[in-house]
């Protein structure tokens, strides 16, 4: 696993941003937050985000130490992907961006009704 220096980052919002920032992560870490889950079910969750691309995220994420990755050896293999206790600090950020994205959605609806009138 490779760990980032902290001299690496300009801010620690820089370095907050690259642990969570993107497309993808943040709404993958949202989704954990309900508990484990197995990789297909990820995707299910993830509408948009191609097989390729989860497996990449999910790996930067583990490397990042607030995804962790179980392997079971069964036949198919079950892999399963939880968040880490470091992974766990970021449930009150996830949650207020949640609040945040709400009331944006909000926003563009009445922006929308506004400009029909």
């Amino acid at each position: 696993m490779t760990t980032r220096q902290p001299c690496f980052f300009g801010c620690s919002v820089e370095a907050a941003l690259s642990v969570i920032g993107g497309k993808w992560k943040g709404v993958i870490l949202f989704r954990l937050l309900d508990g484990t889950k197995r990789f297909n079910e990820l995707h299910r969750m993830v509408p948009g985000v191609t097989q390729r691309m989860l497996t990449l995220q999910l790996r930067e994420l583990e490397a990042d130490n607030v995804v962790h990755r179980e392997v079971y050896a069964e036949v198919p293999p079950r892999v399963e992907y939880s968040l880490t206790e470091f992974g766990r600090t970021l449930e009150p950020i996830l949650m207020g961006l949640k609040q945040w994205g709400d009331g944006y959605k909000e926003l563009l609806v009445n922006l929308r009704e506004d400009q029909s009138a």
